[in-house]
């Protein structure tokens, strides 16, 4: 697990438009830094929903979201227009983000076992330091729980 206090892991990966982003570009400003399973599916598209509709209020507290899942960035341009998301969704197929922030883990479905990303979110100061690390989150609740830890 990601220690709170620590630096969080840099990052290089594809936006939704094909451009390579950094996590040292935001510095400066409060990240929160969410990783998903999969675009299009139910709780990933209500966990995006709900930061989409709480998205200005996250502005008013000078935060970025920033979404990320193994998907392509094809796929994270339709999951963005689809939903008409204002936030940042990177692509990470070769789960190097994913693995640096612990978050693959061990799944069951149907009795079958299989790596996966859990979701799980984290709030990144404006120097770079994990302020706070929350794994296994609820796709519903998460967006207003990462609300209410910027207060």
């Amino acid at each position: 697990m990601i220690e709170v206090g620590k630096k969080a892991p840099a990052f290089k990966l594809k936006d939704q438009y094909g451009n390579v982003r950094k996590l040292s570009e935001f510095k400066g400003k409060k990240i929160i830094l969410y990783f998903y399973p999969k675009d299009m599916t139910s709780g990933c598209s209500k966990q995006a929903c709900n930061f989409r509709e709480l998205y200005p209020q996250f502005m008013e507290k000078d935060a970025v979201i920033i979404g990320v899942s193994k998907d392509s960035v094809e796929s994270h341009k339709k999951f963005m227009e689809k939903f008409n998301l204002p936030f940042i969704l990177l692509s990470d197929p070769d789960m190097e983000a994913i693995q640096a922030y612990d978050v693959l883990k061990e799944k069951s479905m149907y009795g079958r076992k299989y790596m996966g990303v859990s979701r799980s979110t984290f709030l990144i100061d404006e120097n770079g330091k994990i302020a706070k690390a929350f794994y296994n989150v609820k796709s519903s609740e998460n967006p207003s729980d990462m609300l209410s830890e910027l207060n």
